[in-house]
């Protein structure tokens, strides 16, 4: 596959690949090495429709059901989109927007799951005029660069994740929502080692809230720390959306934020997420039963 860099530590544009028609014998082999080996992956010109983007997420693994089954037993596309299913447009001071701002905070997604995601698939279907990047940091180039003063305090660390804390940071109201708080806290170690090429990358979200055996405020500094290391100036990769793109990343490895745009405007993005499995490391990242 043709391939051109997105950022000097990790990304790729990969050309000339019809995502609709890649199938597990045929593309989708490179497709996976690319995504172990360079974390975020960018198509343009795609044309996914729902069937076409489930499918390839298949491929991957397991597509993650958020519902837990409330929406039935086939996955279900998810729409990052400002157009309610009443078709108007929510608000900025709507609750539907503002869990759209809450994702415009450095997060990785599902680590609030008892099974958290592998990657994300995520294809640009209505582009606002202006805004609405999502940008992304990856957390292996981090893990490679940081100080080893700071990485002796995330080494061994376990955090803990509850999806009801980011959202707290933008509405208090919002994060009593039962879509946020139907899941109990998970705890996953700082670190996700890739089984295939066995790197580390800093496994961390605005969802964690708290660090094993420090007290509440010390655990949330070193949270933010880590996160602003890992998003640092120059370690920045900012992706501005045309429709028919198709971005892949690695969630064990990256930290991601949308952006704002007018919010009288449709951005409409259309997700998936593949739930990580023990072949993609996941058995690893459970922290040991306390005693």
């Amino acid at each position: 596959m043709r391939m051109t860099p997105l950022h000097p530590r990790f990304g790729v544009e990969i050309h000339d690949v019809d995502l609709a028609a890649v199938t597990a014998r045929d593309g989708y082999p490179a497709i996976r090495q690319a995504f172990e080996t360079h974390t975020l992956l960018l198509f343009r010109n795609q044309r996914l429709d729902d069937e076409a983007h489930l499918a390839l997420g298949a491929l991957f693994g397991p597509i993650e059901d958020r519902s837990q089954s409330a929406d039935g037993p086939k996955p279900a596309m998810s729409q990052v989109s400002n157009r309610r299913e009443d078709m108007t447009l929510a608000p900025a001071d709507d609750d539907h927007t503002l869990n759209l701002m809450a994702n415009q905070l450095w997060h990785t997604d599902s680590t609030f799951l008892p099974a958290p995601a592998l990657a994300n698939i995520l294809a640009a279907r209505v582009v606002s005029s202006r805004g609405g990047e999502t940008e992304f940091a990856s957390t292996r180039a981090a893990w490679q660069d940081m100080p080893e003063s700071l990485k002796a305090k995330a080494r061994d660390a376990v955090f803990r994740h509850r999806y009801a804390h980011s959202r707290a940071k933008i509405s208090a109201r919002l994060a009593t929502q039962e879509l946020f708080t139907k899941w109990s806290d998970q705890a996953w170690k700082a670190l996700w080692r890739n089984p295939v090429t066995g790197e580390d990358g800093l496994y961390i979200a605005s969802h964690a809230f708290a660090v094993d055996g420090l007290p509440e405020a010390e655990g949330q500094a070193l949270i933010d720390e880590l996160i602003a290391f890992a998003t640092r100036p120059g370690t920045v990769y900012t992706h501005a959306w045309r429709p028919g793109d198709v971005l892949i990343w690695d969630e064990r490895a990256m930290l991601h934020r949308g952006r704002p745009w007018p919010y009288e405007e449709e951005r409409t993005l259309a997700s998936i997420c593949i739930t990580a499995r023990d072949v993609d490391g996941l058995d690893q990242m459970r922290p040991p039963p306390a005693i």
